[in-house]
């Protein structure tokens, strides 16, 4: 089996062409966005055992698996993350949350941030790799993602502070901006299904998916500065619970933020400021 042959047999399993790709690339441990190369060597042919690998991987990706569990890697607002089934596997609308927080009035002084609930750090290193003066702080409270965020950020050598905490719990001081990427899936979603490898803590939350954004809005308050934020990552259905809980423990301003699909997927407001 050569390149191309491997391709038309991922393609023969209707397996994503990109996928296919980014999976073959792996098994020949070349860069990951290097598919020129496949194509001026589309006639290199796979060794045993590189044909038994990549085998394995289009019948782990056939079963739902995530690509970056596969390659271990996945790129997220022009970062390249190490992933493992500890963390969610950073996804694009995520971004959204990020652009928000990079784009805030946010005063020149020195800045203080909070990553809530940061799996693999995506958003921390993020803000930390766009705003170097800032100070990004991040917790979880699962040991195994906070192994995974300073893996990445002693690659990326960004520095990013890490702790263990559920939400708010153990975190003291006060911050301009607090953000999370929280669980808010409902419980007996049938989207479950299509995410059963990935960390069940970090998808469900209640019988509605809003108990954790419930949590971080209530315990943020009193972490927030005058005139800070809050932002949230929520459901495509959920910005209104969103703003009206929001509200509901006296943020001002509150507002939402549409992913690139143009669904409203994170909401916010200051602390504060009370229309």
């Amino acid at each position: 089996m050569n390149v191309t042959l491997a391709l038309q047999h991922a393609r023969s399993r209707d397996i994503d062409g990109l996928e296919a790709q980014t999976l073959l690339l792996h098994v020949l441990k070349r860069p990951r966005h290097d598919r020129a190369w496949l194509l001026l060597n589309d006639r290199l042919a796979l060794s045993p055992q590189e044909q038994a690998q990549f085998q394995n991987g289009l019948e782990r990706l056939q079963q739902g698996e995530p690509l970056a569990y596969l390659t271990g890697m996945q790129a997220f607002h022009g970062l390249d993350l190490l992933v493992t089934p500890d963390v969610l596997v950073p996804r694009a609308d995520t971004e959204t949350l990020v652009d928000w927080a990079l784009s805030l009035p946010l005063p020149h002084a020195p800045i203080a941030v909070l990553d809530l609930g940061t799996g693999s750090g995506a958003v921390a290193l993020a803000l930390k790799h766009q705003r170097p003066d800032w100070s990004v702080h991040a917790v979880d409270q699962s040991l195994g993602a906070l192994r995974v965020a300073q893996t990445n950020a002693d690659r990326l050598q960004l520095d990013v502070h890490f702790r263990q905490s559920d939400w708010l719990q153990s975190v003291t001081g006060v911050f301009d901006l607090i953000v999370a990427n929280p669980p808010y899936i409902a419980q007996g979603d049938p989207h479950l299904l299509a995410l059963a490898h990935e960390p069940p803590t970090a998808l469900v939350s209640g019988p509605k998916g809003l108990d954790d954004l419930q949590t971080i809005a209530t315990q943020a308050t009193a972490h927030l500065k005058p005139g800070a934020w809050l932002l949230l990552e929520h459901g495509y259905d959920q910005a209104q619970a969103v703003c009206a809980l929001l509200r509901g423990q006296g943020y001002g301003q509150v507002q939402s933020r549409n992913d690139l699909a143009g669904i409203a997927r994170c909401s916010g407001g200051m602390r504060g400021e009370v229309k």
